[in-house]
């Protein structure tokens, strides 16, 4: 397998495959991430992904791993002006998390067009914190604590692996482990949350995700969304409209390990019944170990 990419590489790929979704990209574009990050990302689990349909295109995002041993995302974002300091809770919320909690490696989403997005945590895989006691750290929303006995109910207590925090929109996804949870009390999930039934295709997909996790915010006790993910090397069973701009990314998209390229679908449903549809293709793998939580729960971070 080939080593990890050297930056230049990198920048290479992320401009490579913003041509493919004809995102402008340029040098400006990713100083600001490099020079945050750049230590990082030659070791880095690096993903690109890219949401399907006319009000998702224009962007391409790359995500990529952050070891612990450094200061946490959000903070290297906010010493780097890649991000304004909020008073907001969002702002403190990893903060608390990593006061409370192992956490195995970090992540970035970095929008090409939408600049620095989202941090991620990921949690030891024999270490999941307890939700109880997750959703009672003092800077989260308020509409997690009041699904605990739901989510505790269908067996989830220990299910806790991520969680995403968007500082644009304000809002927390949380990551369940799906793998082993069986397809009935997924789709007893949705309806709980006030989601209309999905279709048998929507279904399907859920009954084999890997990975769900709804989106919460500050205002309201509803949950504004959930995602289910599949890691996939067949792009083309993405429970999507027959898109070109998948099609051309999956079939072009570039990276640096041995074999085929390696996709994670997702399929993001509100209650209003829409839903849209994302593609997150990997580029490269770390070796480092401390990336194994990022590896294992990374899906496309659809917000």
């Amino acid at each position: 397998m080939p080593g990890p990419a050297g930056l230049d590489k990198v920048y290479s790929a992320v401009e490579e495959t913003a041509r493919l979704l004809d995102v402008p990209c340029s040098p400006g574009r990713l100083s600001p991430v490099l020079k945050a990050f750049g230590d990082e990302l030659p070791g880095s689990h690096i993903v690109f992904s890219m949401a399907a349909g006319e009000r998702h295109r224009g962007e391409l995002d790359f995500d990529f791993s952050v070891t612990p041993r450094n200061a946490d995302p959000y903070a290297s974002a906010l010493a780097n002006g890649l991000i304004e300091k909020t008073d907001h809770p969002v702002g403190s919320l990893l903060a608390q998390i990593q006061a409370r909690c192992a956490i195995a490696s970090y992540g970035v989403e970095y929008g090409i067009i939408g600049g620095f997005k989202k941090s991620y945590a990921f949690f030891p895989l024999d270490d999941f914190p307890p939700l109880e006691k997750f959703a009672g750290i003092p800077s989260m929303p308020p509409g997690l604590a009041g699904h605990v006995s739901l989510l505790t109910g269908l067996g989830l207590d220990d299910k806790v692996s991520a969680i995403g925090v968007n500082y644009r929109k304000n809002t927390l996804n949380v990551y369940l482990a799906a793998a082993a949870v069986e397809t009935d009390t997924k789709l007893s999930l949705l309806r709980a949350f006030g989601f209309p039934e999905p279709d048998a295709q929507v279904a399907e997909f859920i009954r084999r995700s890997f990975s769900m996790y709804p989106t919460f915010n500050w205002d309201s006790s509803a949950v504004e969304r959930i995602c289910f993910s599949v890691k996939t090397q067949d792009p083309g069973e993405l429970p999507a409209p027959f898109d070109p701009e998948i099609e051309k990314f999956a079939r072009d998209v570039p990276h640096v390990y041995a074999g085929g390229r390696e996709f994670v679908s997702a399929v993001a449903l509100a209650p209003s019944g829409k839903a849209y549809y994302k593609l997150a293709a990997y580029y490269q793998k770390a070796q480092e170990s401390s990336n194994a939580a990022f590896a294992a729960n990374r899906d496309d971070g659809a917000s």
